[in-house]
């Protein structure tokens, strides 16, 4: 009896039928020394990494290294294709349409109780906290979970001599060094962290801002990528034809804009640019850890928080259920139980990531968590594995990614379905196909259970500027 009434009110909580003051769950220590935690996240991040190869043109020999002194995951996917609702879910473990945490410009805050959140978790568990830049969307923190935070800034150190980009997609090298970016702040700081004493093991979060826009960096990044030698991604002309109403509206216009500049290859330069110098401030950290006292006992990950599209689909910015815009690198470092050099090749679901944290660090998961634990996996790669996972942007607009399959339905039943073994960069949509109806009931499967109304918007917070394509709320009938 008992067991059923703990049940139905964690199911109400994550319903929402009763308020975010759930009381603290006391984790459960497995009998291991903790370890040190440093979470590392890139800001727009995607899959343009050396690695994964899906641009063979990035330069990321920091991610690289990591990723062959420990595990590299090849098909990693975000719960959300923007900041604020991936980030809300990814740390407090409770998926978009269980929350109502759609887009950047809703406050989860009063939507996730504070006992739910990794941060909490940890803390309550032992550990100290402490963090720099980015870890909630800006505007949105919650200061009492830090021990110590070095709050994000969206002071840039300069903006390029003239023009500054096209249209809303900013760029351009900045004569600067290094030392003047932020993120080389933040970097400064998190070592700063890691070299001190601490009678706790230790949470640390490193958020960069970059590849964020405005791509803004050294112009010596520039130069690591001639525009003369610079491809354009792969790219259908025709692309929206097949697509539906809801799924153009993504898009937006940027494309045209782009298109009608001729500077396209001059906006993937400055992208390339800016994952080049958050790769070297990545390289900084992980440098200071692998040659710290701590360095066997501490886990590193690095990842990014969403994708993006520069020009795919016709489509720049994240803020799509399309591949670019999910699709993330995520590396991990775990001396003792992930074996060097592993590659992980199934999808995950980066909801995964509150529980394979708690796991690594010897502790039961709290039970509102959504996501599966991949610990199995980072201990073998080979370990069987439901390769799926579930992306969501909008109220009741999810995508399904399996090993072979993508997914799409919207709110108002508009849907796409790409067989990506046969067509990695979803240029035909199948989805209006009769044969492959058991296809799509077969992933429908995976759409989440529970569609929570979205919660109040409130003025987009300051230091992002993509806050305000949001998509249109359509009322199934």
């Amino acid at each position: 009896m008992a067991r059923t009434s703990l049940t139905l009110l964690m199911a109400c909580l994550v319903l929402g039928l009763v308020p975010p003051a759930a009381s603290p769950q006391t984790p459960t220590r497995r009998p291991a020394a903790p370890p040190n935690i440093v979470l590392i996240t890139a800001d727009d991040l995607n899959h343009w990494v050396g690695y994964l190869g899906r641009n063979p043109q990035a330069r990321t020999p920091a991610i690289d290294r990591i990723a062959a002194e420990g595990v590299a995951f090849m098909n990693a996917h975000v719960p959300a294709p923007a900041c604020n609702p991936a980030r809300a879910a990814m740390f407090s473990g409770l998926r978009p349409s269980s929350t109502g945490v759609y887009g950047n410009s809703i406050d989860w805050r009063p939507q996730i109780p504070t006992s739910a959140t990794m941060l909490t978790f940890f803390r309550r568990s032992g550990y100290r906290i402490v963090g720099a830049g980015k870890f909630y969307h800006d505007g949105f923190e919650r200061p009492e979970e830090w021990d110590a935070y070095m709050k994000a800034t969206v002071h840039e150190p300069g903006r390029p001599a003239g023009d500054d980009g096209v249209g809303g997609i900013k760029f351009g090298p900045i004569e600067t060094d290094d030392a003047g970016m932020h993120d080389y702040e933040v970097a400064n700081w998190v070592i700063e962290q890691l070299e001190r004493k601490s009678d706790k093991p230790l949470f640390v979060s490193c958020g960069f801002a970059k590849p964020h826009m405005p791509w803004n960096v050294p112009k010596k990044y520039f130069d690591q990528f001639p525009l003369a030698g610079i491809k354009l991604p792969p790219y259908k002309h025709n692309d929206l034809d097949d697509v539906p109403p809801a799924g153009v509206r993504f898009a937006g216009n940027d494309h045209e804009t782009m298109l009608a500049s001729g500077r396209w290859k001059e906006a993937i330069q400055a992208y390339l640019a800016s994952i080049a110098f958050v790769d070297t401030m990545i390289g900084r950290v992980f440098e200071a850890i692998r040659t710290g006292p701590n360095r066997d006992n501490t886990i590193v990950v690095v990842m990014g928080d969403n994708g993006f599209n520069l020009g795919e689909k016709r489509h720049w910015r994240k803020f799509s259920l399309w591949e670019e815009s999910t699709r993330v690198p995520v590396v991990i470092f775990a001396p003792g139980i992930a074996k060097a050099g592993g590659r992980i090749t199934p999808v995950v679901d980066l909801m995964g990531l509150y529980p394979t944290l708690a796991e690594l660090a010897g502790l039961n998961p709290p039970a509102h968590v959504e996501g599966r634990s991949f610990k199995s996996l980072l201990e073998d790669p080979g370990a069987p594995w439901e390769s799926v996972a579930v992306t969501t942007y909008g109220e009741r607009n999810h995508a399904v990614r399996t090993a072979q399959w993508r997914y799409i339905r919207y709110s108002d039943g508009g849907e796409e379905l790409y067989n990506l073994k046969q067509d990695p960069y979803e240029w035909d949509n199948l989805a209006g196909r009769p044969e492959m109806a058991a296809v799509k009931t077969e992933l429908a499967k995976h759409f989440p259970a529970v569609n929570k109304p979205a919660a109040p918007a409130v003025k987009a917070p300051g230091g992002d500027a993509q806050a305000g394509r949001q998509p249109a709320r359509v009322i199934r009938k």
